[in-house]
């Protein structure tokens, strides 16, 4: 009885180790095909319940928000904004549409915005989210330019969603299109599928690659400086920026500073925009400045032939 009951013991011990064997090889196999052909069959049925969940981390809890001054019949164009942006976040998240206007008559290529963006979200080399584009308008002799700052469009049917093999970017109830950087695998069909050529990809490049101090080389984050190792933090999460780890070897691209949303705050580049070419709010409430202004004869989008349905608006 003893010499059966060792066995058996042993047997059990055996599938046991052989079952563990077999996970491993199992998610070796799953992170091995997240990069290929079998990811866009796959994945994103098993991770659609990762993705209702992070939807629903957005929620309609208001934290503290900032003091605003009274009203006044005057007032400058930021504190209306303000007011609207926290009339909008006592809403649920699903009645919102945050949206963007730029006054192109208004706008003088300064590149605020562009700084102001990088700065606000520790952006890498290569990587851009609103850079302000020139275009030159007339014929010689009578010629002048025009600045189009471009963030991302936040397209209501944004194309790049539609091609991501590992539904890594989807589009929030509240119009902003998400990126999940720890399920991105860097395939880049995303940047190819969107019209606007708002998506860059994080190379891992610093400001400081290749710089020397005497005869020491600096490489690596520990060596290059303090910029280098800010943690960043899109789409309200924080990402310590080490070497190799997310978000770098992923598409990263504008989300209207969601991070100072959620807080009452404006997005960056609308604060230091030095001409006040920029406006934003929620469309969805006819009180606001952006609806005032979406509903102007002179209003038009990027691309509307595309079909995609953009949330950021242009005055000519």
């Amino acid at each position: 009885m003893e010499e059966n009951t060792k066995e058996l013991i042993q047997t059990e011990e055996k599938n046991l180790t052989a079952t563990q064997e077999n996970n491993i090889h199992r998610n070796v196999f799953l992170k091995k095909i997240g990069g290929g052909i079998f990811a866009s069959l796959l994945l994103p049925g098993v991770l659609s319940n990762k993705f209702t969940t992070a939807l629903a981390k957005a929620t309609t809890e208001l934290k503290e928000l900032p003091k605003l001054p009274k009203q006044t019949p005057n007032e400058d164009v930021i504190v209306r904004m303000m007011r609207d942006l926290q009339r909008a976040l006592k809403k649920p998240l699903a009645e919102r549409k945050w949206s963007m206007v730029i006054d192109l008559r208004k706008c003088v290529g300064c590149d605020s915005c562009t700084i102001s963006c990088a700065a606000e979200n520790k952006l890498p080399p290569g990587v851009v989210y609103r850079p302000v584009l020139t275009e030159e308008v007339g014929v010689y002799p009578n010629v002048s330019e025009q600045f189009i700052p471009r963030p991302c469009m936040q397209c209501n049917k944004p194309p790049c969603v539609d091609v991501c093999p590992v539904s890594a970017t989807w589009r929030r109830e509240d119009s902003i299109v998400e990126i999940d950087y720890d399920q991105c695998i860097g395939c880049r069909y995303c940047i190819t599928a969107c019209p606007y050529s708002a998506r860059t990809f994080d190379a891992g490049h610093d400001y400081l690659d290749n710089a020397t101090d005497g005869a020491t080389s600096l490489t690596g984050k520990e060596k290059a400086g303090k910029y280098e190792v800010i943690p960043i933090f899109d789409y309200g999460k924080e990402w310590p920026r080490k070497e190799g780890v997310s978000p770098e070897g992923n598409v990263r691209k504008c989300h209207f500073c969601v991070h100072r949303i959620e807080k009452g705050l404006l997005p960056e580049c609308t604060v230091s925009c030095i001409g006040r070419a920029t406006f934003f709010g929620d469309a969805n409430d006819h009180k606001s400045l952006v609806a005032e202004l979406i509903g102007k004869p002179n209003v038009m989008r990027l691309k509307e032939e595309m079909g995609t349905e953009p949330n950021v608006y242009y005055l000519m």
